[in-house]
């Protein structure tokens, strides 16, 4: 697990591709921060996606089309690296099992700038990590929804809800409790993962089954560099542009902007930012944890010195690749005397 660490985490970020391929709010920021403008110059080319993704199980969200209509294939740029999935017409979950189950799931919500799914560093190499310990993991592939999608600012939180309530459904089947069913949502996945903590339930989209019967709140929710506010200028703005498209209203920025919407019901929440984050101001986990801490709702925040954006798992020998050991203690109070 370390070799997949220090191979993905230390070596490549996202924030590094995004500049390289030129694409984004996120490459500006780095450009302004004196990275090159090329990764060919100091980085090596990305991994190739992992065996372990292509072999796990997969489970569609939806028993047949997803709601919402309009969904337009976008045209990739040249190489397009195949870890960051684009093109999402049908969701699905990747379920990843330990070999001696600790009876919880862990339902993992990759980033991307609501522009692709983050499927390596935010998902297989997490899921190593927690299926060690004993979870089973689902990492979620959601729809985006600058892809064309009627109703888009619902769309991935539609996804997420749906995701929890299979998650829980296939409880007994899996072997885990169904009311020990965490979330981990990683920058614009950690937007959509405090969406579902704060939405959990909101109606987005009409019961298709009798996994709709069953809550989608999250028992315990983890966001790790999230993207909180989709206002200016604290937001990451390439994430709320694909979210709420041009020239949004400021009633759909507050209803989108989950700190607005923490309430006594709230689950308990792990945070985990960089200072030095380029990308999503640290000011997002803040206003999320003062939300948290004034509703009286339980709450923990680890803030780093140094990291940067998109790190993943982070490298183990700096104190930013600490925060997954911190996130496995948390989980163990909040999910174990349940």
């Amino acid at each position: 697990m370390t070799k997949s660490r220090n191979d993905h985490a230390s070596v490549w970020d996202r924030r590094r591709f995004m500049l390289a391929a030129g694409i984004g709010a996120l490459a500006a920021a780095n450009l302004s921060a004196g990275l090159p403008a090329s990764a060919d110059e100091r980085f090596p080319p990305l991994p190739p996606r992992s065996k372990a993704w292509d072999d796990a199980p997969v489970m569609p969200l939806w028993p047949g089309s997803p709601p919402e209509t309009g969904f337009e294939a976008q045209k990739l740029p040249e190489k397009w690296p195949d870890i960051f999935l684009r093109n999402i017409h049908m969701p699905e979950l990747r379920i990843f099992r330990p070999a001696k189950p600790n009876g919880r799931a862990l339902l993992a919500i990759p980033g991307g700038a609501y522009r692709f799914v983050s499927i390596q560093n935010e998902g297989v190499d997490l899921a190593a990590e927690m299926t060690a310990r004993g979870y089973t993991v689902f990492v979620l592939v959601y729809r985006l929804p600058g892809e064309g999608w009627t109703n888009r600012s619902n769309v991935p939180l539609q996804d997420a809800q749906r995701a929890v309530r299979l998650v829980r459904h296939h409880a007994a089947k899996f072997g885990y409790g169904a009311d020990k069913v965490a979330v981990v949502g990683f920058s614009a996945g950690g937007h959509l993962g405090a969406s579902l903590t704060t939405a959990y339930d909101e109606t987005v989209y009409q019961p298709v089954d009798a996994a709709d019967e069953l809550s989608a709140r999250p028992d315990a929710s983890g966001l790790i560099y999230p993207v909180i506010s989709v206002e200016a200028p604290v937001t990451h703005a390439e994430s709320a542009l694909l979210l709420l498209g041009d020239n949004p209203s400021a009633s759909l920025v507050a209803h989108r902007s989950p700190a607005q919407h923490v309430s006594r019901d709230t689950p308990p929440v792990f945070l985990m930012h960089a200072v030095d984050d380029p990308a999503v101001p640290i000011e997002n986990s803040l206003l999320m944890m003062d939300a948290l801490r004034k509703a009286g709702r339980p709450v923990e925040a680890h803030f780093y010195e140094e990291g940067g954006h998109g790190f993943g798992l982070g490298s183990p020998d700096v104190p930013v690749g600490t925060w997954l050991a911190a996130f496995a203690k948390w989980l163990d109070r909040h999910l174990g005397n349940k």
